[in-house]
């Protein structure tokens, strides 16, 4: 048995919505994470970064409650909700009956077309998921999240399997909405301008702890070419392992 406590109860969201102390988690032989400590604010925004394999999609499992830590505590709030890559829409249902999914009666209906119109999609109520584009479904998912008022959200790369456009048009509704809402958030990405455009504060995980865990303090709307966002970006694709490539010597 573990020298440590291991504990998953619900945190006094006015002091913060997440608390991780000490936590960790192996599997097999691997221990991916290592006695890590993690606060969220509430209404901060958090992005996670890191390699593949390091970690990242357990610990929001920890803190969605999919998974139990092995060592550590792990506080969080009594409400919270996932997006995750793929929408995950239930095809034998309309886009309001995702939306509500888990809700019944009456009184879900006027957050849930509440919830599609600040999304953009007050005319799909009635749609069948099969209907509509990779982006829509995206959105229905974030509806479905935001109706149930969080306090606490959490985004498993809900942008990765979006084109380009789609995937700039997401990150900006996004920052509305959880501008608008002030959840507590905390974004699980493999882009590094994504994690420097939407978050508060960015957090690298990598071999099992935090190799740097930083506020981005640049006013938004925030420009990839702004001085000050290219500083972290090298700081944090250092922390990744990653040396930017130098440009070519120019021919003469």
């Amino acid at each position: 048995m573990s020298a440590h406590t291991t504990e998953k109860t619900t945190v006094d969201v006015k002091s913060s919505v997440v608390r991780l102390r000490g936590v960790s988690k192996s599997f097999g032989d691997k221990r991916v994470l290592d006695g890590i400590d993690l606060d969220i604010a509430p209404g901060e925004f958090v992005a996670l970064l890191g390699p593949s394999g390091t970690g990242k999609t357990t610990l929001l499992r920890l803190l969605s409650g999919l998974q139990l830590p092995d060592a550590g505590t792990v506080l969080v709030p009594p409400v919270r909700t996932v997006v995750y890559q793929e929408p995950r829409l239930v095809q034998a249902r309309r886009v309001l009956a995702n939306v509500t999914l888990g809700q019944r009666g009456k009184a879900a209906r006027e957050p849930g077309l509440a919830a599609l119109a600040e999304v953009g999609l007050a005319d799909k109520a009635r749609a069948w998921p099969a209907t509509l584009s990779g982006g829509e479904a995206q959105r229905v998912a974030l509806a479905r999240a935001l109706v149930r008022q969080p306090q606490l959200l959490l985004l498993d790369e809900p942008f990765a399997a979006l084109d380009a456009l789609t995937r700039l048009q997401m990150q900006e509704l996004v920052a509305d909405l959880c501008a608008r809402h002030r959840p507590a958030v905390l974004l699980v990405t493999h882009d590094v301008d994504e994690a420097l455009l939407l978050a508060d504060r960015v957090v690298v995980l990598r071999g099992g702890g935090f190799a740097l865990d930083r506020r981005i303090d640049v006013p938004r709307p925030r420009d990839r070419d702004d001085p000050a966002v290219t500083a972290h970006r090298k700081d944090y694709l250092s922390a990744l392992g990653v040396t930017p490539r130098r440009p070519p010597l120019e021919h003469r």
